[in-house]
């Protein structure tokens, strides 16, 4: 097939520090190179991905991330390069809506985020003319009557991370300084358990370094310590060496591609009841599913009862990016032969 993926313009691909939807573009998008697929990647020129690349913005847009100009001039010469090829996966949220004064272009999209009210109402005006990708059955849950083509959860190239043994003695946060993904709540329960953490976050926005001064930084200190944004061999270092990860979001998470990359290094995971944790987490397996504070502070106490060779394991089986690219790969040769397409949600 001839597929052209389409990145979102905020960041490269792949991302040099945070960035999930960028993580997962670029492994799309070698996998179905490297599966003999004709590929091109509309994405920003600061991008490095090894696969053939177009682009109309020089450099990836993060500070203005969200607004529209950037998004709509980047999808409009998108959809240009795209003609002609056989599917077009977009990532964006612009794009799929641009996309419907076309009518020869088949057009699948996947949804990084929640379907709440602002992004249903974009949804449904997408739906009838994209294929819809849910990246979890929670997620797809939300869908409110939407048509689901296909729940594909995000992979990794496990290959990629080192096996650790959590010799580094702490807990590790690692994600986003804002309040759903819970730093602050990370160090309240490493401080009733008496543990050291550290706290590796993305804190660029005004409102991440406003949540940072007022609610995290007057936790820091002692056993508790931040250690900045980090990336490359630096996060995997700093995953391998953790006895756990520390992931007390509040919010109905679509995915979370860090556990799966804790769990790659042979790192428990202990996190909330909510969104799709329960997909990715066994519970006493490969980490511990919680409900309250409490709950999860005792069970930080707990992490040596799991086996690090399971959390391994689970990933391996479950979230490569080898099923992953299978799995869109299948869909697509569905789209392509005008297959009718099994809907979820």
């Amino acid at each position: 097939m001839r597929i052209a993926l389409i990145a979102p313009p905020w960041m490269p691909v792949p991302p040099p520090l945070y960035g999930g939807t960028e993580v997962v573009v670029d492994r799309l998008a070698r996998g179905f190179h490297a599966a003999g697929h004709e590929v091109l990647l509309f994405t920003t020129g600061d991008s490095t991905c090894p696969v053939p690349r177009q682009w109309v913005l020089d450099r990836s847009e993060h500070l203005r991330m969200g607004a529209v100009v950037p998004e709509l001039r980047h999808v409009v010469h998108a959809y240009e390069a795209a003609r002609g090829f056989d599917i077009v996966h977009d990532h964006t949220l612009a794009g799929p809506v641009y996309a419907q004064r076309f009518d020869d272009v088949n057009v699948v999209t996947t949804n990084h985020g929640p379907f709440n009210d602002e992004l249903l109402d974009i949804y449904r005006v997408i739906a009838p003319a994209a294929s819809i990708i849910a990246i979890s059955h929670s997620q797809a849950s939300y869908a409110d009557g939407l048509p689901i083509a296909r729940v594909i959860h995000h992979g990794i190239d496990v290959a990629e991370f080192p096996v650790g043994d959590g010799n580094g003695g702490y807990f590790l946060f690692l994600g986003r300084m804002a309040p759903d993904k819970g730093a602050r709540r990370a160090a309240r329960i490493a401080r009733q358990a008496g543990v050291r953490l550290l706290i590796a976050a993305k804190m660029r926005e005004p409102l991440e370094l406003e949540y940072f001064d007022g609610q995290v930084r007057p936790l820091l200190g002692g056993d508790v310590e931040f250690v900045g944004e980090v990336g490359g061999q630096q996060k995997l270092d700093l995953l391998a060496g953790a006895r756990a990860l520390l992931n007390p979001i509040r919010w109905v998470e679509p995915f979370g591609l860090v556990m799966i990359e804790a769990l790659a290094c042979g790192t428990p995971v202990l996190t909330y009841r909510q969104g799709a944790a329960p997909e990715i987490v066994d519970h006493g397996v490969t980490g511990f599913l919680c409900d309250v504070h409490d709950e999860m502070a005792e069970a930080i106490h707990r992490v040596d009862e799991l086996d690090r060779r399971a959390c391994r394991a689970a990933v391996e089986e479950r979230f490569s990016t080898e099923r992953m690219v299978a799995d869109h790969l299948d869909l697509f040769d569905s789209l392509v032969a005008g297959s009718p397409v099994a809907r979820a949600g």
